[in-house]
This record gives structure tokens, sequence and C-alpha cells, in this order.
């Protein structure tokens, strides 16, 4: 892929894909606008602030924005993830970020590229794993339990998220998991966007044991042939420097970065 291959790839994600706002809004959702960004409640255990552009806000107005959502938090009591992607205006506004309390989280790449070439990719499981489409809670927290496995901390806020989706349209995401008999060795979803040529992958943690071993690689192909299927031509990720390999690899390009600001009160 040349250069201009990766700018066209993201000027797609920008106009497609942000700002991030789920569509259709799972119940108890809300989300709200302040100038030119958008609050996302009820999502997630934190808040949400998502946008395409800052509109060219600098200086002492971009400084009230952010003044703005510190204080809309702190007052509910509620941390908020200012998702930041690696080619936003202004340049300083790391900086500003931070100096108003914002904490950077892991950067990770936001890769994008063609549906076709993965979904013509014939996965190949270890023997014994099999893939499997879910929706019942039972199997959602399944998959928190896997998680909390191999990252250590609570993820129950993904059972209640992702029950909140399938309930809101169960066409719009579809939750996959590898099972080795009875148990979770993978998970991962893909959400098909709303009026976009976009589907996006999420998910795809593994336990230890079972890496290297090509359920990753089999939980993406298998993924890319349900965006096909739904008329899907681009696939995007933020991925994490251990799967960025595979996904370039498989055809996706690095398009930008992306990096989850946190303020707690």
């Amino acid at each position: 892929m040349t250069d201009l291959d990766a700018r066209t790839l993201r000027d797609a994600y920008d106009a497609q894909i942000r700002p991030e706002i789920p569509d259709p809004l799972p119940a108890g959702v809300t989300v709200e606008r302040d100038g030119p960004l958008v609050r996302v409640l009820g999502l997630d255990q934190r808040g949400f602030l998502t946008y395409r552009t800052l509109d060219g806000l600098v200086g002492a107005e971009l400084d009230a924005l952010i003044a703005r959502q510190v204080e809309f938090f702190r007052r509910r009591g509620e941390a908020v993830e200012w998702k930041l992607n690696g080619h936003d205006q202004p340049v300083d506004l790391p900086d500003r970020l931070r100096a108003a309390g914002f904490v950077a989280e892991a950067e990770e790449t936001v890769v994008v590229g063609p549906v076709a070439a993965l979904a013509a990719a014939v996965p190949v499981l270890p023997e014994g794993v099999r893939l499997r489409e879910v929706s019942a809670r039972e199997d959602l927290e399944r998959i928190a339990a896997m998680e909390e496995a191999v990252w250590h901390d609570d993820r129950s806020h993904l059972v209640t998220g992702l029950a909140r989706e399938i309930e809101a349209d169960p066409q719009c995401i579809t939750v996959v998991v590898a099972e080795a008999d009875e148990t979770v060795v993978s998970a991962g979803w893909v959400r098909y966007q709303a009026n976009t040529g976009f589907a996006t992958l999420w998910g795809g943690s593994t336990l230890p044991q079972w890496r290297r071993r090509g359920v990753y690689r089999a939980l993406v192909a298998y993924r890319a042939r349900l965006a096909e299927q739904r008329g899907r031509t681009l696939l995007q990720v933020d991925c994490s420097p251990e799967s960025r390999p595979i996904l370039q690899r498989l055809g996706l390009v690095p398009v930008t970065t992306t990096t989850p600001y946190v303020y707690t009160p």
C-alpha cells in the first residue's frame, strides 16, 4: 500500500466511523452534544467523548471545552474517556488534556482495509477448537470471565454492554467465541456500522496457552465473512502491538493511532 492509500483509508475512517455513536442507541444510553464534541453516557463503565473534528478550536476556547467536560463528569462522580486520534488537531491537544487532569492509557493503532481479502481466507483452527456465534447472557458472562483471566481486572461491564447492544438490534453486532470443550479460549465481536461501508472488529483477547496457534487469525477471518455477507467493504480495528502484525499480514493498513485519555474525578 502507498501513502496515498493509507490517507484515503484514513479519510474514509474519519468520514464514516467518526464520531463513534452507537446506532441504534441501546436502552439506557444517551447522547449529548457540546459544540463539536459528543458525550455518550451509559454505554460502558465510564463516559465517552467522541468527535470527527474539533472545528478548529484552539487556545482558550479549546481549554473551555475541555474544562466543561471535566466539570460535567466531576459533578456526576464518573470517569470519562476522551478518544484521541493521532492526527487530531490541534497538535497540542494531548498537552491540554493532561493539563486538565486527563491521563493517557495505552496507545493502539487504527488499521483499515478491504473486507474481501480477509473474507477469502480460510479459518484454520487448532484441533478441538470451534467457533460459535453467541448472544445468551450466560455466554457473555463466560467471555467476561475469559477476559478477566487474561487482563486481571473486572470485565463485567462487557456483559451489560454487549447484552444491551444485542437487545437494541441483534443485526448490528455479532459476538463469536472460540471454544475448546467447555472453555472459552478467545472471543471477538463485529459491529456493522449503520449507513456506512464499514464493519469494525473488537475483542480478540486469547488465553495465553492458546496464543500463536491461529485462533485470533481465524476469528478475524470468520468475522470478515460475516461483514462481507452484510455488504460491508471495509474493516477497521483499534489494535494492540501484539495483534497489529497479524492484521497487517492480512492486508489491513495503519492509518492513525488512538489513545484513551481518561479523567477520573
